[in-house]
């Protein structure tokens, strides 16, 4: 009997992912033959011991401290041979066909860099894609239109299209690693594919959504990613933006005026998102020429066709 050659090397980062790991791995061991890696974050929770004894076998990349997720794809990035890269959380269950589904996308259209996939869990759709508002956050979609970009947490990547954007941006730890590949790949002209592929996430599971740290990382990596890939004008206005709210928060609440109770409404965290953004700058700035260097199209075009749509 013929194996079929493994076409796309899926990569699984996890940080103490014991408790769901596992059922990830079985979704997994239902796909189209495939290489799987599990990066795993220097978890202490006996996720190295589960990986050992599961029926997959999957190959295990083990770090000697946490990296975060975009830091694990990062890692796992130089050992893809095949075709096909893709990202999976560890809290994700692909359907029997999610593989099959994003190869057979990407091999009907050339000219995509990446495939996105449906997520859901038992509430409902939580993404088809990814969208880019009006101040250059990347939110979720559920439309079933075309998307600006894919989500990271299930989707599959043209290894030579990563590799000519320049990669993932492993410093981001965790947060638009996602938004940040697609609006590159989009700007040296690969396109996003919105696929069929569907994808059960347990949203949240290795992560802790609406909590100060991801507050952090989500306002950090948004202005680093409009450093590096929005139109200049856009990246200043909404630095600016930032600064000046941060700036009147103090104002409105000796005012007794309504302030949001989120944490990325504390000044602290925004104080530090800011110095955070000034050291990075000039590294930022290097980059962005790289950036600009692969570019097939204008950031103002691209901006203006995708912006708040």
């Amino acid at each position: 009997m013929t194996v079929e050659r493994a076409r796309s090397t899926i990569v699984v980062v996890t940080w103490r992912g014991a408790e769901h790991i596992g059922a990830c791995l079985d979704a997994l061991a239902r796909q189209r033959n495939h290489r799987l890696v599990v990066v795993d974050n220097a978890s202490d929770d006996g996720t190295s011991e589960l990986l050992a004894r599961h029926p997959s076998a999957p190959e295990v990349l083990r770090l000697p401290r946490n990296l975060g997720y975009a830091g694990g794809l990062a890692a796992a990035f130089g050992l893809v041979r095949t075709p096909y890269f893709g990202w999976l959380n560890d809290d994700a269950a692909p359907e029997a066909d999610w593989l099959a589904t994003l190869e057979d996308s990407l091999d009907r259209d050339p000219g995509a860099g990446a495939a996105a996939s449906r997520m859901w869990n038992r509430w409902g759709p939580l993404s088809s894609g990814v969208r880019l508002t009006g101040t250059g956050y990347g939110a979720d979609t559920v439309a079933e239109d075309e998307v600006f970009g894919f989500c990271g947490g299930a989707a599959l990547l043209r290894t030579s299209a990563l590799s000519t954007v320049g990669g993932i941006p492993a410093d981001y730890f965790c947060y638009y690693e996602d938004t940040d590949t697609s609006w590159r790949l989009r700007l040296a002209g690969y396109g996003i594919t919105r696929s069929a592929a569907s994808c059960e996430h347990s949203h949240g599971s290795s992560s802790d959504p609406g909590s100060a740290r991801f507050h952090r990382w989500n306002e950090r990596n948004r202005l680093l990613t409009l450093l590096r890939c929005a139109p200049g004008e856009i990246a200043l206005r909404e630095l600016l933006r930032f600064g000046a709210i941060t700036l009147a928060l103090p104002w409105r609440r000796l005012r007794q005026r309504q302030v949001p109770d989120a944490a990325n409404f504390r000044v602290p965290l925004r104080l530090g998102v800011l110095a955070e953004v000034a050291a990075r700058t000039p590294t930022t700035l290097r980059q962005r020429r790289r950036i600009t260097e692969a570019c097939a199209v204008d950031r103002r075009h691209l901006w203006r066709s995708w912006a708040g749509k």
